[in-house]
């Protein structure tokens, strides 16, 4: 299955040229293998493009499922390969409806176990709420958002795009 990253590399004219990682979800290391040494992280991340001149906004849009990416990373060549990782978070529950809702969570290695603990958490407490009834899924994933706003200051999006690598 492998942990899934969507890595994002800056063109000069402020477009994206974004490529695969099948393992770069797992932990955020691709935040220290990627540099000008290594742009592609020796390897953890494909060469090939599976999608360039993208704006910034349609990124979340029409290229990171939060079904399939735990990990989107923004590579900046021109500032030295400086890179931002976000976790991502699928908004939904698993029975088909609505999975194109998610966010994005900025983080680093040292606190992203936190952050995934504490979602995982939040998610299925919120779960169990609904159900027993007491929240509606629509009310749940409201107030999920505004959790993940509110305390990790998230970026909520709406996936409606299907343009993903074949990945296994």
């Amino acid at each position: 299955m492998g942990h899934r990253a969507l890595v994002a590399y800056q063109r000069p004219d402020r477009l994206y040229d974004l490529r695969y990682s099948h393992w770069g979800g797992e932990d955020l290391s691709l935040i220290d293998a990627i540099g000008p040494a290594s742009p592609l992280a020796n390897g953890a991340v494909d060469a090939g493009l599976f999608a360039d001149s993208v704006a910034r906004d349609r990124i979340l849009s029409d290229f990171l499922d939060p079904c399939i990416y735990e990990a989107l990373y923004l590579v900046s060549p021109d500032s030295g390969y400086a890179v931002d990782a976000f976790r991502v978070c699928w908004l939904e529950w698993g029975d088909g409806r609505d999975e194109g809702r998610g966010a994005i969570l900025e983080s680093r290695p040292e606190d992203d176990r936190a952050i995934k603990t504490w979602f995982r958490a939040t998610k299925t407490t919120i779960g169990d709420v609904v159900e027993m009834g007491s929240l509606t899924r629509r009310a749940a994933r409201s107030y999920l958002e505004s959790r993940l706003c509110e305390k990790r200051g998230a970026v909520v999006y709406s996936y409606r795009g299907v343009d993903s690598p074949d990945a296994d």
